[in-house]
């Protein structure tokens, strides 16, 4: 037995709901974007769900070291375990990105332990891809309180594959509540040694992603995990009470990931919103000083933070050294970008200007409580027929 789909209510559909037109009016805005730009916004999502996944157990980077992470380059400020935790989890859901839509690429025990051993990887003394063979216990770091012991491990191998029924065989669920599902029956099974939360998080990606979601980087909730932590573990907690309790209701644990899927479409579509209005204003500069359309690439990244290297840009306008450099010379004589380090290690940063001007642009309000607002629409209709 592991916890079941649960019935929802009305106010969770029409949260759902909700959830859906955010999706598609996002769909849109991607589509109408030039290649450039919506290309910045899904590599900024990618690097900020992988940021925010493995802050949660730790291995904390900046999103800058996410970024260069993400583009395959290897942050120096970076600790040699956290590093490798990072690239692990990146070639795990780059593979999952890769496969979501293959109608030959079938969910299942395998599958979910290759992923896991993809992440851990660089630490054979914690089995990657090999199912738990002792007892498992969550201990809370700042006070030493067992808060989570997970079922008989010889339990794992049958709950894993009640796991995949119930993710296989639910054409008619919602994909978003069906990959709440696995992601909270994967964290209480704990089939893993370690790594059981990173391979649960990748495990909703992937299941929303088979269900049909167009794309799954914008449908990952990993980011506002990260910053919620402390509200994600402790809604684990109130559902799990301390140990393996599949009866327990799993709706409480559904509608926090619709909250969190609300207010993580909310923060991408206004993200959306900030990288296009910074981005007209980058054309309008890049047109002024008469610069070819592929600077605008650079002046982007820059714009939001992230260091600009010549061999990236090359790669990426498919250009050669001698162009790459003069292009880059006449962003920094223009006072756009800033040069840092000598011959190789040479790198490119936004100028005070250009970091003024990104500021600007962008907005920090904190999007609400979709249950809050169905209520509140709930509250005034009755109000009306009073």
């Amino acid at each position: 037995m592991i916890f079941a789909y649960p019935t929802l209510e009305g106010i969770d559909q029409d949260v759902l709901g909700m959830i859906h037109q955010q999706r598609d009016q996002l769909r849109f805005h991607v589509s109408q974007n030039p290649n450039r730009w919506s290309g910045f916004l899904r590599r900024n999502t990618f690097a900020r769900a992988l940021q925010g996944s493995n802050s949660i157990e730790g291995y904390n980077a900046n999103l800058a070291e996410a970024i260069a992470i993400v583009d395959d380059e290897k942050p120096e400020t970076l600790e040699e375990e956290t590093l490798r935790a990072l690239e692990g989890y990146r070639n795990a859901m780059t593979y999952i990105l890769q496969i979501h839509d293959d109608p030959h690429t079938d969910t299942n025990a395998q599958l979910i332990r290759s992923l896991h051993f993809m992440m851990l990887s660089y630490d054979l003394t914690k089995l990657p891809g090999q199912w738990r063979p002792g007892a498992v216990v969550v201990v809370r770091e700042a006070d030493g309180q067992q808060v989570y012991e997970g079922p008989d491990p010889v339990l794992v191998p049958g709950l894993i594959n009640e796991l995949i029924e119930q993710t296989n065989h639910a054409s008619d669920r919602d994909p978003t509540v069906l990959g709440a599902m696995a992601h909270l029956n994967l964290t209480m099974i704990h089939p893993f040694r370690d790594g059981n939360g990173r391979m649960a998080r990748a495990l909703q990606t992937l299941v929303m992603a088979k269900g049909g979601l167009s794309s799954p980087v914008f449908s990952s909730i990993e980011e506002w995990l990260g910053r919620n932590t402390d509200a994600y573990y402790a809604k684990l907690a109130e559902v799990g009470q301390g140990a393996w309790n599949p009866q327990n209701s799993a709706l409480p644990w559904v509608r926090f990931c619709l909250t969190a899927h609300y207010q993580q479409a909310n923060t991408l579509i206004r993200r959306n919103a900030e990288i296009g209005r910074i981005w007209e204003i980058l054309v309008k500069i890049r047109t002024g000083l008469g610069l070819p359309e592929r600077c605008e690439g650079p002046m982007l990244d820059a714009a939001f933070g992230y260091k600009v290297r010549n061999q990236r840009y090359r790669d990426q306008e498919n250009i050669s050294d001698v162009v790459a450099s003069r292009d880059l010379k006449k962003l920094c004589d223009a006072a756009i970008l800033e040069p840092v380090g000598e011959k190789r290690g040479r790198y490119y940063v936004a100028s005070e200007e250009l970091k003024k001007l990104s500021q600007r642009e962008r907005g920090r309000m904190r999007a609400p409580d979709p249950y809050d607002l169905v209520s509140k629409k709930a509250d005034a209709s009755q109000l009306k027929l009073l």
